[in-house]
């Protein structure tokens, strides 16, 4: 029997792209610790619709 870890699959979206209007998405998928980060993450991630790095957080 498989054991449920701490460890969860999260996406990551940009906080800018949805104010500038422009069509289409950036995100990332990546994981966390739901123990050690019980919060939402945020990660200053390449947006390549934007060309240039922005902030992208979690999104459920």
């Amino acid at each position: 029997m498989a054991k449920k870890g701490n460890r969860v699959q999260v996406i990551l979206e940009c906080t800018e792209h949805k104010e500038s209007g422009m069509p289409g998405t950036s995100r990332y998928i990546t994981t966390k610790n739901k123990k050690n980060t019980p919060d939402r993450m945020e990660r200053r991630k390449y947006n390549p619709i934007l060309k240039r790095v922005t902030v992208h957080r979690e999104i459920k």
